[in-house]
């Protein structure tokens, strides 16, 4: 069974989420061409790609043809302050993997997951960093949002 939801990729960051937000809005009136985009950033289009994806799946950017258009939840995050900025994440993640497989679960250990993600034929998260890769996105994206909170040294549970 492949799953084909959207999968957060393991170097997207919520920094970076501000930081393309912020640069879209401020520097480009919103909407700009991927290429500008990349430019702008001083990034490779490789180093890019990840963070566009994850916005665009959970409803910040629409990514479409090449042009990056910031969306009104993406405005609307840029003006937040830090507790809504984590409600509107904690809101946009169960759209994407890992944590709609984590939804799934609720209880579980990463390698818990990993499993879960294998089932469903999900790739990304395959091969010697996988765990860590895994753990860093848990903690960084879901129990920062909330939409996640930690049992132990290995457990994580979904937040109500």
């Amino acid at each position: 069974m492949t799953d084909t939801s959207p999968v957060l990729h393991p170097d997207a960051r919520v920094a970076d989420l501000l930081g393309l937000l912020s640069v879209l809005q401020n520097t480009f009136d919103g909407k700009t061409d991927v290429y500008l985009l990349e430019k702008e950033l001083e990034v490779d289009l490789d180093e890019l790609m990840p963070i566009l994806y994850a916005a665009n799946s959970m409803g910040f950017i629409n990514f479409i043809e090449g042009d990056v258009i910031i969306t009104d939840k993406g405005i609307e995050f840029l003006k937040s302050n830090i507790k809504k900025r984590k409600e509107l994440l904690k809101e946009s993640l169960d759209r994407v993997e890992p944590f709609k497989s984590a939804k799934e679960l609720k209880t579980f250990s990463v390698d818990d997951l990993l499993e879960k993600m294998r089932e469903k034929g999900i790739p990304l998260y395959e091969g010697p960093t996988a765990y860590r890769d895994l753990e860093i996105i848990l903690n960084e994206w879901g129990v920062y949002s909330g939409f996640l909170k930690r049992i132990g040294e290995d457990k994580y549970e979904i937040n109500p």
